[in-house]
Parts: C-alpha cells; sequence; structure tokens
C-alpha cells in the first residue's frame, strides 16, 4: 500500500505524463504477455486503451465543474484512467486519490509505477474492503472485471449477492457476472452527488440478470448516459464482447429526467444520439434499441409467441458418433430402422426453404440421419451385432460426455418430431444473408439439432393449416417479413457483430400480417 500526500502530477509537465503514459502501456504489454490469452479472459483482465481512457476522463471532467477531484479505481490494472486523469485536469484539484488491484502480477508493478504520484494503491480484493467514515469519492471510473459467474465458485457467489443486496439493494441473480457485485458494491463508497462511470459489457442491457441492474439505475441513481460501441468495433483486441460505458450521478432521479443514449464513433464523438425518459426505459426489456429506435407504442399485434411453440433442437452431446451420412452407415453396416433423417448446419442449408424426396429425406448435399435406439443392450448385443459393435467403439469416450452418461440409455435421443418452422438463432449479417437469423420452411422429415430454434404451430394455427395448406406458405412468408431491427431488437449482439436469440425473446418479435390467432 502506498500513500504519499504530494501534488498529484509531482511536478510533471504534459510531456513527461505522456512519456509516463508511454511507459506504463510498455509495462502492460509485458505483464500481459507473460499470461495467457485463456487465463486473462477468465478473469477479464484487459486493460483499457489509451484513447478511450481519455475519452472517458474527458467526459468526465465535464461533469464536475469546479469541485476539487476524489478519485477511485475499484480495478486499477496499470492505472489507465488516473494516468488519463494526471493529464487531463488542468487546474481541477486531485485531492485523494485510491485504487484497488487483486492480482499482484499487476499490482507490484502498478504501485512501482505510480509511487510518486501520490495515489494510495491497496493489493486487496475490492469487494471484501470496508470504506472508513471518510472514505467517499465523487469520481468512480472502473473497467472491473467480467468474470463469468459459472468462473464463480458457489459460496463466494453467495457471499456477494448478499454484500450487492446490502449494499445497493441489487437482488443480483447467480447469472450474474463480478462485474454486476463490483458496480453494486461500489454504492458505499460514492459521495452524494458523486459521479460514476463504468466500462462494462452491453449485456446487461437485455438479459434477464440485468434487471435488477436497469432498477438501480433507474431508481436508486440518476442515470445520465449509456454509451454502446458498435459490436463490430470490438474495444478490447482479444476479448470477444459488445461494450459500453454507463455514467450515473449518486442522487435520486429528478420527475420527468431523460437519460442519453448514445451509440456508434467513439465516446467523445458519437454517431447517434437520443434522450429517452425514464418512464419509458421501465418498462423496456430491451435498453440495446436504444438510441437507434424509438420508444415502443402498446399494440395488440400477434407475436410469434402466440403462433408457435418454440423449442431448441435436440442436443445430442456427441454429434460427431451419433449424426452420420448414410453412406457411413452402409459402410459399418448399421440397420437403418435406427437412424431418422436429422437436418445437417444451416450453412448446408443454401436457401429458406428445405424440400423433400417421397421417403421425407430432405434434398439436400448434406443428409444426415440421427442414431437413436430404445432397445437394451442385451437385446443389441444378440440381435444387432453391427450396430452393438458400433456403441461399444464408442463406450470409453462416452464417459467423458456429460449428456451421454446422464441419461438412462445413453445412445436413446430426445423425442422431437419435425417443425415446420425453422430459426437459426445466431449469426452475423453479411452480404448473402443480411438478418443474423433465418426463418426456414421445413417440408421434410427431418429434426434439428441444437443449432436451431422448432416452431410448432398451436393448435388453432395447425387446424387453419390442415384446412388449407397455403397458410403455410402464408406463415413462411409472414416470418421472413419481420425486419431487421424487430430481429436485432428482439435479441442480444455480442462483440464482432454476433447476434442471438434466445426462445424466450423469439417468443415476444411481433408477427404483422396474420388474419387469425
Amino acid at each position: 500500500m502506498i500513500w504519499r500526500n504530494t501534488d498529484y502530477n509531482d511536478g510533471m509537465n504534459n510531456e513527461a505524463l505522456k512519456d509516463q503514459e508511454a511507459h506504463r502501456v510498455k509495462i502492460q504489454a509485458e505483464l500481459d504477455s507473460k499470461k495467457t490469452s485463456l487465463e486473462r479472459n477468465r478473469l477479464w483482465q484487459f486493460a483499457t486503451p489509451t484513447s478511450l481512457a481519455r475519452d472517458v476522463v474527458s467526459y468526465w471532467l465535464t461533469l464536475l465543474w469546479n469541485e476539487s477531484i476524489d478519485f477511485i479505481d475499484p480495478a486499477f490494472g496499470t492505472g489507465s484512467f488516473f494516468s488519463a486523469l494526471l493529464q487531463m485536469k488542468g487546474g481541477k484539484e486531485i485531492r485523494s486519490a485510491r485504487a484497488y488491484e487483486l492480482d499482484s502480477h499487476y499490482g507490484e508493478s502498478s504501485m512501482d509505477l505510480w509511487r510518486n504520484h501520490g495515489i494510495q494503491i491497496s493489493l486487496s480484493d475490492f469487494t471484501k474492503a470496508l470504506p472508513g467514515k471518510s472514505d467517499k469519492f465523487n469520481l468512480l471510473i472502473c473497467n472491473p472485471p467480467y468474470v463469468r459467474h459459472h468462473h464463480i465458485p458457489a459460496q463466494e457467489k453467495r457471499r456477494l449477492r448478499n454484500l450487492s443486496e446490502r449494499i445497493s439493494w441489487m437482488r443480483l441473480s447467480g447469472l450474474a457476472g463480478l462485474h454486476c457485485h463490483f458496480m453494486a458494491i461500489s454504492h458505499q463508497w460514492m459521495k452524494d452527488g458523486g459521479v460514476a462511470g463504468w466500462l462494462i459489457p452491453s449485456g446487461f442491457m437485455d438479459v434477464n440478470y440485468g434487471v435488477e441492474m436497469k432498477r438501480y439505475l433507474l431508481e436508486r441513481v440518476t442515470l445520465m448516459r449509456i454509451h454502446r460501441f458498435d459490436p463490430d468495433d470490438v474495444q478490447f483486441d482479444d476479448a470477444l464482447v459488445s461494450s459500453s460505458v454507463v455514467w450515473f450521478k449518486n442522487a435520486p432521479p429528478p420527475v420527468g429526467h431523460k437519460v442519453e443514449f448514445t451509440f456508434w464513433g467513439t465516446h467523445e464523438n458519437p454517431h447517434v444520439s437520443k434522450m429517452i425518459e425514464v418512464s419509458d426505459l421501465k418498462p423496456e426489456a430491451k435498453w440495446t434499441r436504444f438510441p437507434k429506435s424509438d420508444t415502443r407504442s402498446s399494440t395488440s399485434c400477434l407475436t410469434i409467441a402466440d403462433v408457435f411453440e418454440i423449442r431448441r433442437g435436440i442436443a445430442t452431446g456427441w454429434n460427431s458418433f451419433f449424426v452420420l451420412s448414410k453412406e457411413k452407415i452402409e459402410n459399418l453396416w448399421l440397420p437403418m430402422k435406427f437412424f431418422r433423417p436429422i437436418l445437417p448446419s444451416s450453412r448446408y442449408v443454401p436457401g429458406n426453404r428445405i424440400d423433400a424426396d417421397k421417403n421425407g429425406i430432405p434434398l439436400l448435399e448434406e443428409q444426415l440421419f440421427l442414431l437413436n435406439c430404445s432397445l437394451s443392450e442385451d437385446k443389441i448385443r444378440s440381435e444387432y451385432p453391427t450396430l452393438w459393435k458400433y456403441l461399444e467403439n464408442g463406450r470409453e469416450e462416452m464417459k467423458n460426455r456429460y449428456l451421454c452418461k446422464s441419461r438412462t440409455i445413453w445412445y436413446k435421443q430426445e423425442s422431437r418430431a419435425p417443425a415446420p418452422f425453422l430459426c437459426t438463432y445466431m449469426g452475423r449479417p453479411n452480404s448473402k444473408h443480411w438478418k443474423p437469423f433465418r426463418f426456414i420452411l421445413n417440408r421434410s422429415v427431418a429434426i434439428a439439432t441444437n443449432n436451431y430454434l422448432m416452431l410448432y404451430p398451436k393448435a388453432g394455427v395447425a387446424s387453419a393449416i390442415a384446412g388449407q395448406p397455403d397458410t403455410l406458405d402464408k406463415i413462411w412468408n409472414c416470418l421472413n417479413s419481420i425486419s431487421i431491427d424487430n430481429l436485432v431488437e428482439g435479441g442480444r449482439v455480442y462483440g464482432g457483430g454476433l447476434h442471438k436469440v434466445e426462445p424466450k425473446e423469439l417468443a415476444k418479435i411481433p408477427l404483422v400480417g396474420l388474419d387469425f390467432a
């Protein structure tokens, strides 16, 4: 731990501070090189780029007016934000500065780097630190560790959830990552009226675990601005995540308050901006709609859930073993009676319609079949020796396959009927398929793996299809007429422009043009 009660630039001029930043970047690169990408990805150890740190601090300083600065960074790293603050503070006084860094790999170098710059750096876990009576800060900036929930031990997760609820009233779900808890726990360190800026993944704006974070931002503090970067413009070179900067003031929101949403471009110079009233944000499940879209008006339009039951395709647990070509089945002399047609990956489905031969087999270049047998092993061994041999060849590997070994009969698949409509629920828009998701009319008897969502018409719709066969095409055309905006807004987006829509999200997307319920 270091504390020097000195001027925070220690008499250094701007050129010297720039040299200090260049030195910091060099040290950061050296430290990063000593860890694997997997190690850094697991602990979200991705330093904030210099240009982004300067953009963020520049905006920050416009919010503090003439106040003296009490600065805190709960996940310091090598100090990109503190470095930017020293260079850009102008005549503003830094009255105090504190930082926390859990990883000594970075923290010890940071302590040496900033030894003569008046900042107190603690090599400890911020979530376990307790503020003293005078430990309140009006300027908090953080790029917190984005440790995913499944990497947080159960006991630690319970501690974090209890602490987050006690401090900020956020009842975070077990799916919340460590960055969510950092935001919740930091509330106790903020002065009344203090400003916080968080560089975090954008996912919280659209997913269920983010509901409590959004409630906190709308009710307990004054949410001022959210800038979301273009998902194709990943902010961290080796971390595929869509990033945003969230700004709020530690004060209750005034009546009629509006939040600024910005998108694309840089944080300092966004391409799109829109003010949205808090009253319109509260009922909105998908904040990434803004600022490109307007607030929704109430509508009685049918949704996909009104027309379909949506289920994921089956998970075999071992596609390379259970999904075979007809040629391989014949070469191994396996009994065809235990195989049923299954669709290949969507990249082998060239259009949005799958036709079939007289037996219902898909007319595709890649024709695949799923092994599915419910007979006992004794019966297979005595009556189907070639199938028995094939299963025996996979038995040892099966023990390493969680889904397979957890079944009562490890080679028996889920029961699933063919679906007349399929949705490819993950993809990137490109010149060939502008929409990230495709709706496919399935005229075959093939089922699908969990690369697809399967859409089964509800009873009334199924009756309409049976009575008027052209209804199938009508529904298909309606699905494919869903606008790109509705599809993208209904789902979520990841770094690199990867879009995804989960079953519950797909269910809420409006279907315009159908005249039956």
